[in-house]
């Protein structure tokens, strides 16, 4: 399974996020989650295996941690996306300015006011 397809999950992504700020113990997941530990364990074991989280065993817990490298990857992968996205929403931008600066005029006469 790759990094996308593992986070796609949302309780994965409840972990990874759980993962974001610091290392923690499947305990401290399993409290920070409000699940079984087996069901933790469970995605853990899948995000381990994509590669997305490492553990290591300190005295006798697991402790885990997010990789870097499948998110490098799923950054290369959505940098066409941002880039798309950033021209159309400055596009946007701009044909809203236009709009807002209001009609041109231009050589045209506008109403005569001394009638």
């Amino acid at each position: 399974m790759d990094a996308l397809a593992a986070i796609a999950e949302p309780t994965r992504r409840r972990i990874v996020d759980g993962l974001r700020l610091r290392e923690c113990t499947v305990s401290e997941l399993v409290d920070m989650l409000g699940m079984s530990q087996p069901a933790v364990s469970k995605h853990l074991r899948v995000l381990r295996e994509a590669g997305v989280v490492s553990a290591q065993t300190r005295a006798q817990q697991r402790v885990y941690r997010l990789e870097p490298g499948p998110f490098r990857e799923l950054d290369a992968w959505l940098a066409p996306y941002r880039r798309m996205w950033t021209h159309h929403l400055g596009e946007l931008e701009r044909h809203l300015d236009r709009k807002a600066a209001g009609p041109r005029l231009g050589n045209k006469a506008g109403p005569r006011l001394d009638n």
